[in-house]
């Protein structure tokens, strides 16, 4: 098990977003409240799908004997309803390598099948929230 998390810094909506020694900046944009510094949770659910794509690709095509060159994984989706819920999450997959291009197709086409981020998203992991502490002023 691993855990992450995030803290926001000296009272404001800004928070710095941990796992290890890995850190990246969170917010919320400028126009409603933020900082406009960082990522939004938002961004960040989409980025984990192109990461672990991404991530994924370089993973099963080492096995596989392709050498990759170039992966870029663009993915588009929205927040709808209220309260907000995403929607349909679509990855898009930009690659190059060395092999022919059938192999690179069914080397994303294998990656689609087993990448653990769009797999969770798409079986419905469940969320619940854990242990709550207050902090005193």
């Amino acid at each position: 098990m691993f855990s992450v998390e995030t803290r926001n810094i000296a009272g404001a909506v800004t928070a710095v977003g941990s796992a290890g020694p890995f850190t990246l900046v969170v917010d919320r944009p400028a126009e409603v409240g933020g900082g406009g510094k960082g990522f939004t949770g938002s961004q960040l659910l989409h980025l984990a799908v192109a990461a672990g794509v991404s991530n994924d690709l370089f993973r099963e095509s080492a096995g596989l004997g392709i050498e990759l060159d170039t992966v870029r994984v663009t993915v588009a989706g929205d927040f709808d309803g209220a309260p907000p819920v995403s929607g349909l999450i679509t990855h898009h997959v930009e690659i190059g390598g060395r092999g022919p291009e059938d192999r690179l197709r069914e080397l994303v086409e294998l990656v689609d099948r087993i990448a653990e981020i769009p797999n969770s998203l798409r079986q419905g992991t469940p969320v619940e929230l854990g242990e709550v502490r207050i902090v005193p002023r």
